[in-house]
């Protein structure tokens, strides 16, 4: 029988990524200070590097809809409504 799989909090793991930016204690230190493998805080470490960016944006720069997928919603209606009144026109 194997031995049981660790689970770490998001908390932990950037309170150890963040230890390893401040660059005080070798990857080593703080591996055997915290029980994890260096490569573990390593990886922590780039994860936080890549995601610290999309925290300050403000959601300007994400792509918006095209004009054309905000208007073909509105056509289909449209041709929709013409539908019923043309068959609401053949009833009377």
């Amino acid at each position: 029988m194997g031995r049981k799989r660790r689970t770490f909090t998001d908390k932990f793991k950037a309170k150890v990524a963040i230890e390893a930016i401040q660059g005080v204690k070798t990857l080593s230190e703080l591996a055997s200070e915290h029980g994890v493998h260096p490569n573990q805080i390593s990886d922590w470490k780039k994860q936080l590097l890549a995601k610290a960016p999309d925290l300050f944006s403000s959601g300007k720069s994400r792509p918006g809809k095209t004009e054309e997928e905000l208007t073909a919603p509105l056509y289909e209606e449209i041709g929709r409504l013409k539908m019923d009144i043309k068959w609401l026109e053949k009833k009377l």
